[in-house]
């Protein structure tokens, strides 16, 4: 037998692993609320949310009940929830959730810190000037500004008492201005923008108000149309 040839190596390079496949994280837009009922500003205003701060969708988040609101005057939970997933058919980036209802979260810094836990997307919380407003009087009002930014939609007649009062007042640089609001889902909270747009006329509580002095359930505008009330158009 001939004697074996010497080989001679050759030093490949090794395979290097194939890096993870970084997925971007969503950038999901809160819209809390009671929708007693949901109506045409509901949509309109998560549109605006969409298109304005560069959100992939928006939540809206069914109250079981507001602590700040009467039990009086509103409706089921389950009546609540239908009438928000009829409106949100309408749109496939707008999500309706009834988390709230499912885990007994009550109030809204237990809803952000359970979804903070969970869920690895970028979160906006959106409210109107009126909440703003009324941030005070939240529960841990402070840890709520601390935990997610938080994008504010003008609303008539609460815009110069909401920019004047306490919260807008202590957190004033930490806002955004209007033009950068597409940054404001990657902002470090404590971070805000107020986002001053055209207005929508329609409110559940002028819904609910039309339902008391006509002694019949009201349909949202959206419906109204669908259903050819001939009045609807005239309606504030």
């Amino acid at each position: 037998m001939s004697p074996r040839r010497p080989v001679a190596r050759i030093n490949r390079p090794r395979r290097q692993p194939a890096a993870p496949r970084l997925v971007p994280r969503r950038r999901i837009g809160l819209l809390g609320g009671s929708f007693n009922p949901a109506h045409e500003g509901h949509l309109a205003i998560s549109r605006e949310a969409l298109r304005h701060l560069g959100l992939d969708r928006v939540w809206w988040l069914v109250s079981p009940q507001n602590p700040l609101k009467p039990v009086t005057g509103m409706a089921d939970f389950a009546e609540r929830f239908a009438s928000a997933r009829a409106l949100a058919a309408r749109d496939p980036r707008i999500c309706v959730s009834d988390l709230e209802q499912r885990l007994h979260l009550r109030y809204t810094i237990d809803t952000i810190l359970w979804l903070r836990h969970h869920c690895r997307d970028n979160i906006v919380w959106l409210i109107g000037a009126d909440n703003l407003l009324q941030l005070p009087k939240w529960r841990h009002w402070r840890r709520i500004l601390a935990t997610v930014p938080i994008a504010v939609f003008d609303r008539e007649p609460y815009s110069y008492p909401a920019l004047a009062g306490r919260v807008a007042r202590a957190y004033a640089d930490r806002r955004l201005e209007q033009r950068a609001a597409r940054a404001l889902a990657q902002q470090p909270p404590p971070a805000w923008v107020y986002l001053r747009l055209r207005r929508h006329g329609e409110s559940s509580t002028a819904i609910r108000r039309e339902q008391k002095s006509s002694g019949r359930r009201a349909r949202p505008r959206s419906d109204r149309h669908r259903h050819g009330d001939a009045h609807a158009a005239s309606q504030p």
